[in-house]
């Protein structure tokens, strides 16, 4: 039989080993902390973005993308992207996205609505299977080019392959390109519907469409082509869809295509609170005039104006462009190549004024534009909306006495109300 004072040795080794244990499972804790901490630190993150932000854009839970529990290798290229923390859309989208469920969301232009479906269709990826897995269809062959290029800078840690299509171009290009592996198309309409026409793209394991501006792609434009999309796709697809307005047509597809959708309502009103609007009263033969004195008086680091047709357009680049101020134009019976060239320019602000048609009303961001014009009123009081939302500061809008009640149909608009005729 053992001693007292065998068994106090014995209860004192134990002791020991124990605050070994205790010690060795810390040491080995912090440096996984640490371990976990570092790899942020070799992170190449762009400079942070000083802009002031609205609450459309800050009003979050307090959520991180790490709570999400991304790879790690999607994290890396969200804050090589320089986003630090998600907004409101993102935070609301992500978490039911990741769980496969079909989303119908509605948030204001400009609040991260790329983000939001990009993450998780990326998140949910895999590289591994040489297949398309996931459809993003957009209006506008520029959107298209942005939102493929966030998708690639997201993923170049990952491995998915993100490819492009819109009409315009080359199909015997984009053909080739589909024997290589592919696995998130971004595409318009009209362009991914003869791909899938002519079974270039296999589409019986694409299990996730995303539909950016859905008012748009739900207009009598494309919703037959939309109708004919989803034909191809198989019947356990998951469908996220986002719009900034819900016309009747987005109802009536949620009623036909979707499965019981999670909803999202960011809504309160349409504009973000950044955008202060001015409305100016001129007739046609003074609206050069009063644009001149306004490009003397703002502080514009760039701007985009809006014309309702290609000839207003290019007359109105030209008597800019004679007033001495830097110019460019865009409109959508431009070639490809040409459109291209100008958005990637703008872009990189060689030029400081951009005259456009209603193709650039659609989800382009380009950080620099802090002032709005619409030369010509909009036929349609959501197209105000959406031209609105390229700004991160001031909106002008030109018009005439007549468009009195047009402008309530917009006020009406924007504060939730239905115009009554």
């Amino acid at each position: 039989m053992d001693s007292v004072d065998d068994q106090n040795l014995s209860i004192g080794n134990i002791g020991n080993v124990n605050q070994s244990l205790l010690a060795s499972i810390e040491q080995n804790s912090g440096a996984q902390n640490a371990n976990d901490s570092g790899w942020k630190a070799k992170l190449n993150i762009p400079e942070r973005d000083h802009r002031v932000r609205t609450s459309d854009v800050t009003n979050t839970k307090g959520n991180e993308f790490d709570d999400f529990c991304l790879k790690r290798e999607l994290l890396m290229g969200i804050f090589e992207k320089g986003w630090e923390k998600p907004s409101p859309i993102q935070e609301a989208s992500i978490p039911i996205a990741l769980t496969g469920r079909d989303i119908v969301a509605r948030a204001k232009n400009g609040t991260g609505k790329t983000g939001a479906y990009a993450i998780p269709i990326l998140e949910r990826c895999d590289p591994g299977r040489d297949e398309v897995q996931a459809l993003v269809i957009v209006p506008t062959r520029e959107l298209a080019l942005q939102t493929s290029q966030i998708c690639r800078e997201l993923s170049k840690h990952i491995g998915c392959q993100v490819m492009v299509t819109t009409g315009g171009t080359n199909l015997k290009d984009d053909i080739m390109r589909l024997y290589d592996q592919v696995h998130v198309i971004v595409a318009t309409p009209g362009r991914i519907l003869d791909l899938l026409n002519k079974n270039v793209v296999k589409s019986s394991k694409c299990s996730m469409l995303v539909l950016d501006e859905g008012d748009k792609l739900l207009s009598q434009d494309f919703k037959d082509m939309l109708d004919s999309i989803i034909n191809h796709l198989p019947g356990d697809r998951q469908v996220l869809l986002y719009s900034a307005t819900f016309p009747v047509s987005v109802q009536h597809f949620m009623r036909k295509h979707l499965n019981n959708p999670y909803e999202i309502n960011l809504m309160e009103e349409l504009t973000l609170k950044g955008v202060t609007q001015y409305y100016a009263y001129v007739r046609e033969k003074q609206k050069v005039h009063c644009l001149n004195t306004l490009f003397s008086k703002l502080q514009i680091n760039q701007s985009i104006i809006f014309c309702n047709t290609a000839q207003r357009v290019e007359l109105l680049a030209k008597k800019i462009t004679e007033l001495g101020y830097s110019c460019f134009y865009i409109h959508s019976k431009m070639n490809q190549q040409h459109r291209n060239r100008v958005f990637h320019d703008f872009r990189q602000g060689l030029c400081r004024n951009l005259v456009c048609s209603d193709l650039f009303t659609r989800g382009i961001d380009i950080q620099a534009v802090n002032v709005v014009i619409n030369f010509d009123f909009p036929k349609y009081s959501e197209t105000y909306l959406h031209r609105i939302g390229r700004s991160g500061r001031y909106c002008l809008a030109f018009h005439k006495y007549w468009k009195f009640f047009f402008m309530f149909q917009i006020q009406s608009l924007q504060s939730g109300r239905r115009a009554r005729y």
